[in-house]
């Protein structure tokens, strides 16, 4: 026994020293070769040599020395940083025959030195890697005159600007970018790329911004947000610098356009104007949420149940443009953000006014899958929306002490819009016409937004004990003036008519909101790797929806009330939020889980009927996260959240509405509440200097007891729609997504397949309906850029769509679809430049449709500098040149498909002039 007992300690010694012998270390310290200064705090990385991945990091001590251990044999790069130094790089192997490097003393050289030394240009350290941060240097990048941080930052490995200048960074999207770790003009990205200059620039960081809350408690939630931060030159942030554009084409097509910015250490000022015609609403790429403000459904996370004013089409235009109609707009913009008292208080303040007019024509047909067989709809509608809108929003924040902070947004929103819609329906089956309607509504609304909130975070003298108070008001006011006149003819056999339904009323609305919510959290480290969020929070709200409608008179005047469409609710709720998060956080594995829970008191009340409705019901909201970080470019994160969800207002019990006769809906007191389930989970690896991409990402979600709609349509076309709860049936929806990208002899080359589906249900004349729906989509993409010569960009990829409901599956809608797009430029002598792009479209035909879609459009632009400083720019551009342009979709839902067509921008050509004015001050020279 005793001998058996030996030999196995004499394994596992052989063992651990065999181990140990495989693992290394590496030591230095580092100086300036002129000064011998000691450069303590230098960023010292080694690199896996084959792939550059990074393997290990440090800082250098105080004295200048750093030491790395634990480094298995292989072949790797050291790569040792200091501000305002040139990098040091060096490769070096770890084996069994050298176990340990000692660098001794490191000698870093200054750049001023380096450069007073040589004459010739040499190349400079373009990309770094700091901790998590990856660091791109714009001088290691050539950058023509009067360049937009757009264009140098499509230089960069690793992030890639779409045709909307939409930035894609490490394979992943939705990227925040912040100049001098502020916002720019709110949160639009293209605001900052496409105006500011790429001469102004000093570094550009990209790493993961942690959210507000991880970043004030210090415990890693998980939520990260990729962010691109433009850190600005010295002698750049005094001066001005703006573009002006005017351009008028064929057709009555004109645009004009002016930015100005002005900085003055740190205080930023910046304005914009624009005006124009021919699709352009805003100056980025969110251009159609500029105007708007999106109504929506009335459930909050809080499982609050609020009034909106998105009941029905006559309310129903939020002042978008998403490419159907002529759009007219004016648009503008101020923005001012400045730092005092040694940067502990801050401002940040944007007005935006602007008006959009939309204006066209939309044709839809529409195929209803019945059990008994299909009706086939048609409409024809007219559309003359106008918007004018003015917002103010602010940011202070100040840092009261070393512990104690206070940060305060708000902002107020007043917008009046005019709309006027005309529609021509019918409906009829395999062998008769059934009903047609004709219908006129104009509306006339003003709202009042205004929103405040206070967020008060308090570190207390154990480490990671914090407390921090969130409180916050939101008051909306919406009223409305408006006439509906409707005539709607029902037919028993075609052309004899069973009965006449014929509505003219003026309809008078008044919704008010008043939402108070506070939440106080407390996080107490219960261990090193072991943390809890504990929080509470009380919400008060109180709305009144007061609707009234008057029939017309015999004197012509609307004056007579009409009760059945006309109503006066009240409505008060009471919420109590508590819950709480573990999270547990130990070396590369981030970890937490918990629940919230919110007991909320309803109470509902019928001012003309002196009718109370009183419901209290508890919502439950679990959730768990787990994220393993490979290295500071791999990781892998999944999610939980659970969800309980409340039925709203529009299903317990409507508002009774007459603007479509043919559509009605009715309520349902007894519905009870569904509860909904998410599972995500992605992984991300990037590697640095060969710009290979790898991006996986997986959702799923099912509901169990869900609430559906219950249709019941008569022999007339008329639609009656209850909500119904479908207990034993779970609706789910899931997606993939995967890109795997490299750059491969300095082009950017990219695969990507995405899939999505999902099974929905309801009933449709008393039978159950299943629709199952998918979506395969794998696409490729190219991307190469030569500076001062040319760059192209393309994608393109094939589509097949699956639509079959369970009541019609002879009649589906399974067809293929492709869409492709390309853009490029060539930079010819004499300054010329030659730009154009392309997107096609095609979708086949299906059992549904008999004919397919597909269009290629396709605009080209031939553009001349002028002066040394290429500062004026002359251009024609041509758009739609194969005048192709056709306003389409077509979608499918519950045993519905349908198709439409609309007007929209098609062929025309424009001159433009554009002149870029910059007075900076330092090296930034005046080009105006």
């Amino acid at each position: 026994m005793k001998r058996i007992l030996l030999s196995a300690c004499f394994l596992i010694f052989c063992f651990l020293s065999a181990k140990a012998q495989n693992l290394h270390g590496i030591k230095g310290r580092v100086i300036d070769t002129a000064s011998t200064t000691i450069l303590g705090g230098t960023s010292v990385s080694v690199l896996n040599a084959k792939d550059s991945t990074l393997v290990k990091f440090t800082r250098a001590a105080e004295n200048g020395s750093f030491e790395l251990l634990n480094i298995k044999n292989g072949k790797y790069i050291l790569l040792v940083s200091y501000p305002k130094y040139a990098d040091f790089v060096d490769h070096f192997t770890l084996d069994s025959t050298k176990r340990d490097v000692d660098y001794g003393k490191i000698n870093l050289t200054g750049k001023a030195k380096l450069l007073a030394d040589v004459i010739i240009k040499g190349n400079r350290s373009a990309i770094k890697i700091k901790g998590d941060t990856t660091e791109f240097d714009p001088q290691a990048y050539n950058i023509e005159p009067n360049a937009k941080v757009e264009d140098l930052i499509k230089q960069f490995p690793g992030i890639e600007i779409d045709k909307d200048g939409k930035i894609t960074a490490q394979g992943q999207k939705n990227v925040k970018v912040l100049v001098d770790g502020e916002e720019f003009f709110g949160d639009d990205p293209t605001l900052v790329t496409k105006n500011i200059r790429a001469d102004m620039v000093d570094k550009v960081q990209l790493y993961d911004k942690k959210s507000d809350q991880a970043t004030f408690t210090g415990v890693d939630d998980g939520e990260k947000t990729k962010t691109l931060n433009i850190k600005l030159k010295e002698n750049a942030k005094n001066g001005y610098f703006g573009k002006a554009i005017a351009g008028v084409g064929t057709d009555e097509y004109y645009q004009g356009q002016l930015m100005f910015n002005k900085f003055a250490g740190k205080k930023k000022f910046s304005a914009y104007g624009l005006l124009g015609n021919n699709g352009r609403v805003g100056l980025g790429w969110e251009d159609s949420q500029k105007l708007g403000t999106q109504s929506g459904t009335t459930v909050s996370d809080d499982g609050g149940i609020y009034f909106t004013s998105s009941g029905d089409e006559f309310e129903g235009w939020g002042g978008q443009y998403n490419g159907q109609g002529i759009p007219v707009a004016r648009t503008g913009g101020l923005h001012f953000d400045n730092k005092w008292n040694s940067d502990k208080e801050t401002l940040n303040t944007n007005y935006k006014i602007g008006s959009l007019r939309v204006f066209g024509d939309r044709n839809t047909i529409s195929q209803n899958n019945l059990s008994t067989g299909i009706f086939n709809n048609t409409s024809t509608q007219n559309y003359d929306n106008d918007i004018f809108r003015q917002k103010l929003d602010a940011m202070y924040e100040i840092k009261l002490d070393t512990t104690l902070t206070l940060k305060i947004n708000l902002d107020g929103t007043l917008k009046n819009s005019k709309t006027f819609q005309d529609y021509v329906t019918s409906t009829e089956d395999e062998k008769r016409l059934l009903n047609t309607s004709t219908r006129t509504l104009t509306n006339d609304a003003d709202d009042k937004i205004f929103n405040i909130n206070a967020f008060l975070t308090k570190k207390l003298k154990k480490k990671g004990r914090t407390l921090s108070l969130n409180l916050s008001q939101s008051v909306t006011d919406n009223k409305t003036d408006g006439f509906l006149k409707s005539n709607n003819t029902f037919y028993k056999t075609n052309p004899i008519r069973d009965s006449i339904v014929i509505v003219d009323q003026q309809k008078i609305n008044s919704i008010e909101n008043s939402v108070f919510k506070s939440n106080l959290a407390y996080t107490e480290p219960l261990s090193k790797t072991l943390t809890v969020i504990v929080n509470y929070g009380l919400t008060l709200s109180s709305g009144r929806s007061n609707r009234k409608s008057y029939n017309q008179s015999p004197t012509g005047r609307y004056d007579d009330f009409d009760t059945e469409f006309s109503n006066d609710y009240q409505l008060d709720q009471v919420i109590n939020q508590g819950g709480a998060i573990f999270n547990y956080k130990k070396g590369k594995s981030v970890f937490n889980a918990g629940s919230k829970f919110s007991g909320v008191n309803f109470k509902q009340e019928d001012l003309y009927n002196k009718v109370r409705y009183d419901r209290k019901f508890v919502n439950y909201m679990p959730q768990a996260m787990y994220q393993y970080n490979f290295s500071q470019q791999k990781s892998f994160r999944i999610n939980y959240n659970g969800s309980t969800q409340q039925p709203s207002l529009e299903q317990i019990q409507p508002i009774r509405v007459n603007t479509d006769p043919l559509n009605i809906t009715l309520g349902n007191p007894d519905l009870r509440p569904s509860f909904r389930s998410n599972i995500s989970a992605n992984y991300n690896s990037y590697k640095v200097l060969s710009s290979q991409s790898i991006y996986i990402s997986g959702y799923y979600s099912f509901t169990k007891n869900p609430i559906v709609s219950d249709v019941t349509t008569d022999t007339t076309g008329k639609s009656t729609f209850l909500a119904v709860n479908l207990p034993g049936k779970t609706p789910s929806n899931f997606s993939v997504y995967s890109s795997i990208g490299r750059k491969i002899l300095g082009t950017n080359l990219g695969v990507g397949f995405n899939l999505n589906g999902n099974t929905s249900y309801n009933f449709i004349n008393s039978v159950l309906n299943q629709t199952k729906n998918m979506t395969y989509s794998p696409q490729i993409n190219i991307n190469r850029y030569k500076d001062g010569k040319y760059n192209f960009y393309a994608y393109f990829g094939p589509q097949y769509t699956t639509t079959v409901a369970s009541v019609q599956q002879a009649f589906n809608s399974n067809g293929w679809g492709a869409s492709g797009y390309f853009s490029g430029s060539i930079q010819l002598p004499g300054k010329f430049e030659i730009a154009s792009d392309g997107e096609y479209t095609y979708r086949g035909k299906t059992q549904a449709f008999n004919e397919s879609f597909k269009q290629f459009l396709w605009n080209a632009t031939i553009s001349k500098k002028f002066f040394k400083a290429q500062n004026l720019k002359t251009s024609i551009q041509g758009f739609d040149l194969l005048n192709q342009n056709q306003g389409f979709n077509r979608s499918a839902a519950n045993g519905n498909i349908t198709q439409s067509s609309y007007r929209t921008i098609r062929r025309y050509f424009m001159f433009t002039v554009s002149w870029d004015f910059t007075k900076m001050g330092g090296g930034v020279k005046p080009q105006n």
